[in-house]
Parts: structure tokens; sequence; C-alpha cells
């Protein structure tokens, strides 16, 4: 079965939650972006990294906004389920951008990355990365992926939403909402695609805007229902 949730930023506490222990062997659990668990290369961090490697399941992430690019691209890449990925250590892995894998029988579309809300002060105090946004390249890996399987995917993982879902979110929580060139280009995904569901991470609300579009933070989801575990 899979599984997805949303960003982690790096609290070890959401590997408690009670949902998680309905995860059986073989199990995925995928986070939406922002996984945060690999940041400063301590020795503590390391052994938390071993710890997460050594469920029983896999632990599948896609990368934010907030992540320690230089580190992550630092791992050696390798092939999973027909699609590349830095593994962590165990059976902790990082989905890259633009890739198709088939977990369970399902095909599984990801593209991390996306523009920090923050980005104007993280500029500022130095802590922003060009890395975050998806690169020219990735996003015609994304495309010439997509086509290759002749838009047809069970299940599309992204950190950001498509335009008129972020548009709509904007509107009806009244919130200032950042949005940019890579909504737009999930926008096109949504319109020439075919999917069962897209889940999205980076505004941090478990919300269903419609059976196909859903936004992910601390709830555990089986993707193939679309219904939290209780």
């Amino acid at each position: 079965m899979i599984y997805v949730t949303g960003d982690m930023h790096g609290d070890i506490k959401r590997f408690k939650q009670t949902q998680l222990k309905k995860l059986k062997k073989g199990d995925t659990l995928i986070i939406c972006g922002d996984f945060g668990f690999l940041w400063d290369d301590s020795k503590k961090e390391k052994r938390l990294l071993k710890k997460i490697g050594r469920k029983k399941y896999n632990v599948c992430f896609i990368d934010g906004t907030h992540e320690n690019f230089k580190l992550l691209n630092a791992y050696e890449v390798s092939e999973w389920n027909k699609g590349k990925v830095h593994n962590i250590c165990g059976k902790l892995y990082h989905l890259m951008r633009g890739q198709m894998y088939e977990i369970e029988g399902q095909k599984v579309f990801t593209m991390g990355g996306g523009e920090s809300p923050d980005i104007d002060i993280r500029f500022d105090n130095n802590t922003w990365s060009s890395s975050e946004i998806p690169s020219r390249k990735e996003l015609l890996e994304g495309a010439s992926t997509l086509e290759k399987a002749n838009g047809k995917v069970d299940l599309i993982i992204t950190h950001e939403p498509p335009l008129k879902i972020k548009g709509f979110l904007n509107l009806k929580d009244k919130k200032n909402i950042r949005v940019s060139g890579l909504n737009s280009y999930f926008e096109e995904i949504s319109n020439q695609c075919e999917f069962k569901r897209w889940f999205f991470g980076s505004l941090h609300v478990d919300k269903y805007i419609s059976s196909s579009h859903i936004g992910v933070f601390r709830k555990i989801v089986d993707a193939q229902t679309g219904k939290p575990l209780k």
C-alpha cells in the first residue's frame, strides 16, 4: 500500500503517529517535500537517518524548498522502482524530480521543488538556494517522462500545487499566496494528463480540494482511497 503525508521539517515526532503503526512491511510512505532530516550532517542526524531507514516500510520523500540541497545532492544517484533516486540509507529514499516510479502496480510521477514563501527574507540572510526551483532540464525531463507514459499516471506527487488550485486556496482562505511559473507548469500537466490523485504539501493544509487534488500536511492518507488513516 502507498500512503502520503505532508512536510515534516525534521520533526521526529511525526514518525510516532499512531496511524503509522498500521503500515506493514513493503508499504511505502511518501512525504510531499520539506523532509528536513538532512540538514547539518551531524553524527546525531546520521543516527536518526539510519533509524528512519530501518523502518519496516519504505520512507520516500520529494524535496521541497527548505532542504539542504548541497548535502542532498551529494548522494549518489541510483535506480529504485524504475526511477532515479538518492538512497539515503536502508529503506529511506529521495524521489528525484521528473521521475516515474512503479510502486505496487501504481505509476507515481514526482516533481519536488518550489519557490519559498519567505524567499525575500531568506535571500537577504543568505539561506536561500537556487536549487529550490526546478531547473529547465528537470522540467523538460518531467514533460518527457509523462509523454513516454502517454500522459497516463496513477499518482502525482509534488510540493507545489497547480495554478488554479493555489489560486482557489488563495481566494478561499484569503491568504497572500505567492504563485510562480512552476504552478503554471503543473496546471498544464493537470490539464493534459490523466491521473487518479494529485497530492501536494507546500501549503501546510489537510484539505480535499476535489476528489483528485488533495493537500496534505499532518494526516496520513491512503493514496488508493484518498482517505486518511484513523
